[in-house]
C-alpha cells in the first residue's frame, strides 16, 4: 500500500521545462549542513543552479493524512512547552520549473505528533502500542494548536521552525507533514487564501530515530515502530521523497537536539492539496472524523497563542 502520487496535471511552464530538457535530477539536492544552514552559501548555490538551468526533480506529493487542521498560527516556535528532543528545521522552497529560483513569500505549513504519537486536535486517538495518555505529559500546550504552524519564506526561499523530534504511531514511521502555499497572505495570526502547491511529508533516518526513541519521554511509548522500508508512504526516493538531512547539535549526546534541512522543489503553478489521496496511516482506534474539534483554530485565531515570528 502506498500514499504516493504525482500531480497528473501539467502546467504550461512544466510543459516548456520538460520539452526543453532543463529539469534534471539532483542539481540542487541538499548537500550537507553547511549549505543548508548558511544563507550566503545557499544563495550562491541557487544562483549557480539558475545560471546553468539545472534543477532537482519535483518533490513527491503524498497524502495530507487524517490529522490536518485549518487555521494554524504563523510562528517559528511551535512547541508550546511540549517535551522532546529539540529539532531546528530549515526548509528552502525553490521553483523546480524555473531553474530552482527561490520562491519568496511562500507559506510553509508543518504539523506533527508529539513524543508519544498524539496530534493536537486529536489527543484521544490511540497511537498504538503502550503510551501514557496525552494529558500526562505535564505541559501547558494548547491541545488544539501544539506542533502546528506556518512560516513565510524570505528572499532566499528559506523558512525556519523550532520544534521537537516527532514520535511515532502505528502503522507509520516517524514523519512531519508539510504543505507549501503561495498567493495568500497573513491575516489574524494565520495564513489565508492562495493555493496549495505541494503536500508532502518529511522523514528521518532510522538509526537516528532509534537513538531518539530510547530517550525520555519517547521511551515511555513502547511497541512496534515502523521503519522507512516498511512505511506505507515513504517510497525510498531520498531527498526528493522528503528524507531530511540531519546534523546533531552534539554528536555524543543526541538529547541536545538536531538540525534538519531540505530543499522543497515545487511547481508554483500547480495545485496539490493532498486531500483524499491514498495512505495516511490512521491509528488503530480513536480515529479522527475529519472534522476540526471544538476549540480548534479558526480564521480569527489570535496570534497571542504562542505565536512568534
Amino acid at each position: 500500500m502506498t500514499g504516493n502520487h504525482r500531480n497528473s496535471g501539467i502546467t504550461r511552464r512544466r510543459a516548456i521545462a520538460v520539452t526543453g530538457g532543463t529539469v534534471t535530477a539532483g542539481g540542487l539536492a541538499v548537500t550537507g549542513y553547511q549549505s543548508a544552514f548558511a544563507d550566503t552559501t545557499e544563495a550562491t548555490a541557487t544562483a549557480s543552479a539558475t545560471s546553468t538551468g539545472a534543477c532537482m526533480t519535483l518533490m513527491s506529493s503524498v497524502t495530507e493524512g487524517p490529522y490536518y487542521l485549518d487555521g494554524a498560527l504563523v510562528r517559528k516556535d511551535i512547541t508550546e512547552g511540549k517535551s522532546g528532543v529539540p529539532l531546528t528545521l530549515r526548509l528552502t522552497v525553490v521553483d523546480a520549473i524555473d531553474g530552482c529560483t527561490p520562491v519568496k513569500g511562500a507559506a510553509v505549513e508543518i504539523w506533527h505528533c508529539d513524543a508519544w504519537g498524539y496530534y493536537s486536535g486529536y489527543t484521544t486517538a490511540n497511537p498504538g502500542g503502550s503510551a501514557p495518555a496525552e494529558s500526562e505529559d505535564g505541559s501547558t500546550a494548547n491541545d488544539n494548536t501544539y506542533l502546528r504552524g506556518y512560516q513565510i519564506a524570505n528572499a532566499n526561499g528559506v523558512v525556519k521552525f523550532e520544534t521537537i523530534f516527532p514520535g511515532w504511531y502505528i502503522p507509520r514511521t516517524c514523519h512531519i507533514h508539510v504543505k507549501v502555499h503561495t498567493g495568500g497572505e497573513k491575516e489574524d495570526g494565520t495564513y489565508e487564501g492562495g493555493t496549495v502547491n505541494y503536500t508532502g511529508q518529511l522523514f528521518f533516518d532510522d538509526t537516528i530515530a532509534g537513538e531518539i526513541f530510547a530517550l525520555e519521554p519517547y521511551s515511555r511509548h513502547s511497541g512496534s515502530y515502523t521503519t522507512l522500508d516498511d512505511d506505507m508512504v515513504y517510497d525510498g526516493g531520498g531527498a526528493s521523497s522528503g528524507l531530511l538531512t540531519l546534523k546533531a547539535v552534539h554528536k555524543a549526546d543526541p538529547s541536545k537536539g538536531y538540525k534538519g534541512s531540505l530543499s522543497l522543489a515545487i511547481d508554483p503553478d500547480a495545485e496539490n492539496t493532498g486531500a483524499g489521496s491514498g495512505g495516511g496511516g490512521t491509528p488503530p482506534s480513536g480515529a479522527p472524523s475529519g472534522e476540526p474539534p471544538s476549540g480548534a483554530p479558526s480564521e480569527s485565531a489570535s496570534p497571542s497563542a504562542s505565536a512568534s515570528s
